[in-house]
């Protein structure tokens, strides 16, 4: 039992690490690979701290996803005229909170299933950049 804990734990904590990375970075497509890169060689760091190469393979895993996730969601609100800043605090934010919440056991399973799919039904949902009050005003 332990060990299912700690190999859910590095994939959470990898998924949390990825998309704390694509926030700072705030990537481009052509960056997104590299940062996929760096989530899943630092998840994989994190995992091989917390036990061994089961985690390692767990956490990089994990950094990956939540890299590729976190990717275009800050790409996508970049798009849509989002500040890189507020982008960067909001993604970062909610990234510790999914490492956070790696702790509570089978959660970070979970995550790992839950935010590619979420991601999927949310790239039907595209929504251009909203005009404003300028829809609003009459000539």
């Amino acid at each position: 039992m332990w060990e299912w804990y700690r190999i859910g734990l590095a994939l959470g904590v990898g998924i949390g690490i990825g998309a704390l990375l694509a926030a700072l970075v705030a990537p481009r497509r052509l960056l997104a690979v590299g940062v996929a890169a760096g989530g899943a060689a630092a998840g994989a760091g994190v995992g091989y701290a917390i036990g061994g190469w089961h985690e390692a393979l767990a956490g990089g895993v994990g950094g990956a996803i939540g890299a590729v996730v976190a990717a275009r969601l800050v790409a996508g609100t970049l798009e849509r005229g989002g500040t890189r800043g507020g982008t960067a605090a909001l993604v970062g934010l909610g990234a510790l909170i999914l490492a956070a919440l790696a702790l509570v056991p089978v959660v970070g399973y979970l995550e790992a299933v839950a935010l590619p799919a979420l991601a999927a039904r949310a790239r039907g949902r595209r929504v251009e950049r909203v005009a404003g009050l300028r829809s609003l005003a009459r000539d």
